[in-house]
């Protein structure tokens, strides 16, 4: 695991009742998520500079759009941005699980957590003519506005 992995697995570790267990290092088929919560369906990817070029990028929505139509969502969260604020990039991911896990695997999901515009999530990719423009952020909404 890389420095900013082992940091978030620090705040996303443990069993409690509360709490949304995540895994490390979790297979999926040929993939390897850095953290799933299997309750929520939800993979958390923990991206370094290797994941900003634009070949990477397309990579990535491509994974991520074959993730979404296997029914895991993903995050993804800069590696710079769990240096800058470890406590806020930790409370929006443990709270996007636990809306998931509210709303219930086989019903409509929130929409994506985000912090600002740093968290990217596979909840709606842009379209490959708008790549290299900026895509709007998405705002969390708690499952009790559905």
């Amino acid at each position: 695991m890389t420095e900013p992995e082992v940091m978030l697995w620090s705040r996303l570790r443990g069993r409690k009742p509360d709490k949304p267990t995540f895994r490390r290092q979790h297979p999926f088929g040929s993939l390897i998520f850095d953290f799933y919560c299997a309750a929520a369906k939800l993979a958390v990817e923990v991206d370094g500079a290797t994941h900003w070029d634009e070949a990477a990028q397309a990579k990535d929505e491509a994974k991520d759009r074959w993730l979404m139509r296997q029914g895991v969502s993903v995050l993804r969260i800069p590696a710079a941005e769990v240096y800058r604020d470890l406590s806020g990039v930790t409370d929006p991911v443990l709270l996007h699980a636990q809306a998931l896990i509210a709303a219930g695997s086989g019903s409509r999901r929130p929409a994506p957590s985000t912090i600002g515009s740093t968290l990217r999530s596979a909840d709606g990719p842009p379209h490959p003519a708008a790549r290299g423009r900026p895509s709007r952020p998405l705002r969390y909404r708690s499952s009790a506005s559905h």
